[in-house]
């Protein structure tokens, strides 16, 4: 247990460190700005709001990479929606090495389901962003949460443990980070997406959308075969959206 603790504190750093040598890399260099609202759907439903600052990176003949921060609302909901066991991920992978995690076995044997009426999740992180600008017209990007927090009201939800139902008040998970893979914590939105510019200011972005969402359960606990216990349980919506954005 002290072990994992300690792993998400090294892996928080360096996810602050190189926050840091971005910040410090790009400040000097030609910036993009951006203000952006999408909406998606899919296994879950979401709306995000946003606001990207990002970086030429001066590759290439004209410039056409670029990258930087952002600060991102993300809200996400659904009628009814299950949440599987989100960790510790030693119990839900069979690799738990940061970053080769995501390819690694899925161990369902250990999954319990958190079942969750009108789930509504809100989450406020600052952004990573990757954008390409193929021409003057069409671009292909990505960007991910790094870190923040969400709230949202209490609801009612039913726990699926070892073929025996409990019901229970959820809250969402306060803190959020990005640990690669179930190391992660709280909730979570990331995109690709191919983005057409209309004139110099608007455009509008297809996004396919990565929207990890995640509820703690208020007095019952998963057990794990080793007596070790979970409250965290975590939907991972796929969806397919459309964003318009505004470029200052």
């Amino acid at each position: 247990m002290q072990l994992n603790i300690m792993k998400n504190n090294i892996s928080s750093v360096a996810i602050l460190f190189i926050i840091n040598v971005m910040v410090c890399t790009f400040t000097n260099a030609q910036s993009v700005k951006y203000a952006d609202l999408s909406f998606s759907g899919g296994t879950t439903y979401g709306i995000s709001a946003s606001y990207v600052h990002n970086w030429k990176l001066g590759l290439g003949k004209n410039n056409r990479w670029e990258a930087g921060l952002g600060l991102r609302y993300s809200g996400a909901f659904a009628t009814d929606a299950e949440f599987i066991t989100s960790g510790p991920a030693k119990y839900t992978r069979g690799n738990t090495t940061p970053f080769v995690i995501v390819f690694a076995e899925q161990l369902d044997k250990n999954w319990d389901t958190l079942t969750v009426q009108n789930p509504l999740i809100n989450s406020i992180n600052i952004s990573a962003n990757l954008a390409v600008n193929i021409t003057k017209k069409f671009g292909i990007g990505l960007n991910i949460d790094l870190v923040g927090f969400s709230f949202g009201p209490e609801k009612q939800g039913q726990l699926e443990s070892n073929k025996i139902i409990s019901n229970d008040a959820v809250k969402p998970t306060t803190f959020n980070v990005l640990l690669t893979g179930d190391h992660d914590i709280g909730s979570l939105n990331s995109e690709f997406f191919i983005k057409y510019n209309f004139n110099d200011h608007w455009g509008a972005r297809g996004i396919y959308q990565f929207l990890f969402t995640e509820y703690e359960t208020k007095n019952i606990e998963q057990t794990f075969y080793d007596g070790e216990t979970n409250r965290r349980f975590r939907n991972k919506g796929n969806n397919f959206g459309l964003a318009v954005f505004y470029k200052f």
